[in-house]
């Protein structure tokens, strides 16, 4: 029987999630992932059993309203038909931040599901600690993609918003347009272009995020 542990493309689906794992890079003043073996069949058990403690923005992973509105809707209110379906893929040349400019050149249109793969993808992906001057989306792009009435938005590390400029602001706009965010995304193996998207957050009750499985298949392929 075929391993499919290590195989990454199934019927033409890509996995661009992160796999999780302890003291995996999060973001800081979260808490650390912490996977621990209670129950273990090599020290006599009878099965395997793990406990997993971790924050609820960790690795690829989705933001909720609630996150930063405070009567925003939660996670497991996400109407499925936002996860589920066509989604283009746009690289980013600006090594700084998105900006309207860079934007304005790919005609995005409304209920589009956008994912931004940047320099993230290979600056940051494999580094053993938080890159603090990761690629994000800047504030005025991010009222240019609300303006759009875009559907999704993913990019490429573990915030749209910067961790020195724009963080809150760029949530706030994005989130309080009804936009949902994916997060922490691994586009290093996707180029831009046209795919399906399945990505499903954990069904957390009233979550303001959740870590989420996330795969791309290009529409070209059958």
């Amino acid at each position: 029987m075929k391993d499919l542990k290590n195989v990454k493309e199934h019927a033409g689906w890509i996995d661009v999630s992160v796999g999780i794992e302890s003291n995996m890079v999060h973001w800081p003043g979260d808490p650390p992932v912490i996977i621990d073996r209670i129950k273990d069949m090599g020290k006599g058990d009878k099965d395997n059993v793990s406990k997993i403690s971790m924050g609820s923005h960790t690795g690829t992973h989705m933001d909720a309203p609630l996150h930063f509105l405070q009567r925003g809707m939660s996670l497991d209110e996400i109407p499925l038909d936002a996860v589920i379906g066509p989604a283009r893929v746009i690289e980013i040349k600006d090594k700084e931040s998105i900006k309207p400019a860079e934007l304005k050149k790919h005609n995005i249109g409304k209920g589009e599901r956008i994912l931004f793969k940047t320099s993230n993808s290979t600056r940051c992906r494999n580094r053993s600690g938080f890159v603090k001057d990761f690629v994000y989306i800047s504030h005025e792009a991010a009222v240019f993609l609300a303006e759009c009435s875009v559907k999704i938005i993913g990019i490429d590390y573990l915030s749209v918003g910067g961790y020195l400029k724009d963080g809150a602001e760029t949530h706030r706009t994005l989130l309080g347009a009804g936009i949902w965010i994916i997060e922490g995304l691994n586009l290093s193996n996707v180029t831009q272009g046209e795919y399906d998207l399945i990505c499903l957050p954990i069904k957390i009750l009233n979550a303001d995020g959740a870590p989420a499985r996330a795969v791309l298949r290009p529409l070209n392929k059958k």
